[in-house]
């Protein structure tokens, strides 16, 4: 286009505002406006928001209204879970949507809601696309290795990693940490969390050709042998301190995409694998390929500890997207049907 496209920022918590911060530092963007849940953060320039360093003019609202009559091209839209209403909203105002919040292709939506979001995209003549490290960035990353074997059998991918320090303690509950391991319904629990896992397995699957017949579950809880206070939560002496899971999509019998989580918490338990301190990604087949991710420090990184790595790492695959997904057909897209999305390259122009 002859211009920046414009953007909407829809949250700005910890995916959210790096999410806003790249907006702010790429000239082919121009940030219109931004959507804040908290009465705390309405009214607050972006810059304050995000740590830029200078004014944006762009104030913080949480008027729907206000901001789909800016007429952005679109939004980059993160809280933690999708709300269906926002997002129809969004897109029946014909605003494209480029999102982290738990959805790849849509599937772990009930018919009815996928159906909204559907229609949605045809009457606003807009697009949504989801994305993120892991699901996301790690999937793209097995289907291209997948394209160096004359033959494919399993592509596997474990986020293998100690999320100590990811502090969210309903989320890390919701995925069996600090419960006992025969509480009635965990395994359920920790399925449902990680659902959106499932879709990125079957869309690696259509992406290979792939009819699945099924997709299971099934995850290994390890307890500690100590108790660990994390600050945000404990972990006590016999509860869940480890979890290893993977959703595998099966056709003709044979397991053939799994996508899953080594995760540890505290210091007491030791996984049944050890980890890899990053994101392991295997496709078995002639040959075996195998590579692991590893999100580092670049020289001038001055935060304490890595953690705004990992949601840097998260909020830019779906941030970058953000002119393929403007230039995309109407309808639901995936990381499938893009071509590859790059990064910024810093210090130069539009």
């Amino acid at each position: 286009m002859d211009r920046p496209l414009r953007v909407i920022q829809w949250t700005t918590g910890n995916i959210g505002r790096r999410s806003l911060h790249a907006i702010l530092g790429r000239p082919d963007l121009e940030l219109v406006g931004v959507y804040a849940h908290g009465a705390e953060k309405i009214g607050k320039d972006a810059a304050d928001l995000c740590g830029w360093p200078t004014p944006t003019g762009v104030l913080a609202t949480g008027d729907v209204a206000a901001l789909l009559a800016l007429g952005a091209d679109a939004c980059c839209y993160n809280p933690l879970w999708p709300s269906i209403d926002e997002l129809c909203v969004l897109l029946e105002a014909g605003v494209n949507v480029c999102t982290s919040a738990a959805w790849i292709t849509g599937g772990k939506q009930t018919p009815e809601d996928l159906d909204r979001i559907r229609k949605a995209c045809e009457r606003g003549d807009a697009t949504i696309f989801g994305s993120g490290a892991h699901p996301g960035m790690t999937n793209l990353v097995g289907m291209v290795l997948s394209g160096a074997c004359e033959r494919v059998d399993e592509i596997r991918i474990t986020e293998s990693v100690d999320c100590s320090t990811y502090e969210s303690a309903g989320t890390q509950r919701a995925m069996g940490f600090a419960q006992h391991p025969d509480t009635p319904g965990l395994a359920e629990s920790v399925r449902r969390e990680s659902e959106v896992f499932a879709e990125s397995a079957a869309m690696m699957a259509d992406a290979l050709g792939v009819t699945l017949d099924e997709m299971t579950f099934d995850v290994e809880f390890t307890t500690a042998t100590g108790d660990s206070d994390l600050g945000f939560m404990t972990i006590p002496a016999g509860t869940v301190g480890g979890v290893l899971g993977y959703h595998r999509g099966w056709s003709g019998g044979r397991n053939v995409v799994s996508v899953g989580f080594n995760w540890v918490m505290g210091e007491y338990a030791v996984p049944p694998k050890p980890l890899a301190h990053g994101h392991v990604i295997q496709v078995f087949g002639r040959p075996n390929m195998r590579t692991v991710l590893h999100c580092l420090p670049p020289e001038d990184w001055t935060e304490p500890g890595f953690m705004g790595l990992g949601m840097i790492y998260t909020a830019m695959p779906v941030t970058n997207a953000v002119p393929y997904v403007v230039a995309a057909p109407p309808g639901i897209v995936t990381l499938a049907d893009l071509p590859p999305i790059t990064g910024w390259l810093a210090g130069f122009g539009c």
